[in-house]
């Protein structure tokens, strides 16, 4: 109740539809296809993770975000796996928990909360907690697909920068960063931004070695 009258009170987000379930929400997302879902972890009948997994793997176009307690909660990273394209902590701050609506929605949202780079890194060193698996990184052939530069692209979105950074960085334009990053999630079967760094720690491309300083 509380978020919805956080959104409502926005002139650009229309909350459409309100779930008490994981299975009520699916429903809801393929009847009033909206552009963003707000899930919750901890659900009856089905929970929020099977239920995004579900979203995801029916093609729906809507992008879930994922709402958890503890920023290192065991299911953060879960829902991430499966499809999610961010996590918020409940207490989030209204006008964060606006921006990040806006950000999803546009596909461009960019990774770089402290707590995002401790949950992956915490996966990747296999310390994450019960329940998530900890397999050691392994190189995909898709990477082979993507051109020095794609790759180059590619690491610096794991870093969590911005087109207009990244831009910045190699010396070009922010619309040819965008067709580079659009190829990108082309090329790899990726829905977004937050999926390609969730990849490229997943594949090793980012090393918790490296340390990321956010």
């Amino acid at each position: 109740m509380g978020f919805k009258l956080i959104l409502e009170g926005e002139d650009d987000v229309a909350v459409v539809g309100e779930a008490s379930d994981g299975a009520e929400a699916l429903e809801l997302t393929r009847s009033l296809a909206p552009d963003v879902v707000l899930m919750d972890v901890r659900m009856p009948v089905l929970d929020g993770i099977e239920a995004t997994r579900q979203i995801v793997d029916a093609g729906l176009p809507a992008r879930v975000i994922i709402l958890t307690t503890f920023d290192l909660d065991e299911y953060a990273f879960a829902g991430l796996q499966a499809g999610a394209s961010a996590f918020l902590l409940k207490d989030v701050a209204p006008a964060e928990l606006v921006q990040a609506v806006r950000l999803v929605s546009s596909g461009d949202a960019v990774v770089a909360p402290r707590v995002t780079a401790r949950l992956l890194e915490t996966y990747v060193r296999g310390l994450a907690p019960a329940g998530s698996p900890a397999a050691p990184p392994q190189r995909d052939p898709l990477l082979d697909d993507l051109t020095p530069r794609e790759l180059e692209v590619l690491g610096t979105i794991a870093e969590g920068l911005s087109n207009a950074e990244i831009a910045h960085r190699f010396f070009l334009s922010e619309a040819t960063v965008k067709t580079h990053v659009r190829r990108i999630l082309a090329k790899l079967h990726l829905r977004d931004r937050v999926q390609a760094v969730v990849y490229a720690y997943e594949t090793g491309l980012v090393v918790p070695s490296q340390g990321l300083d956010y």
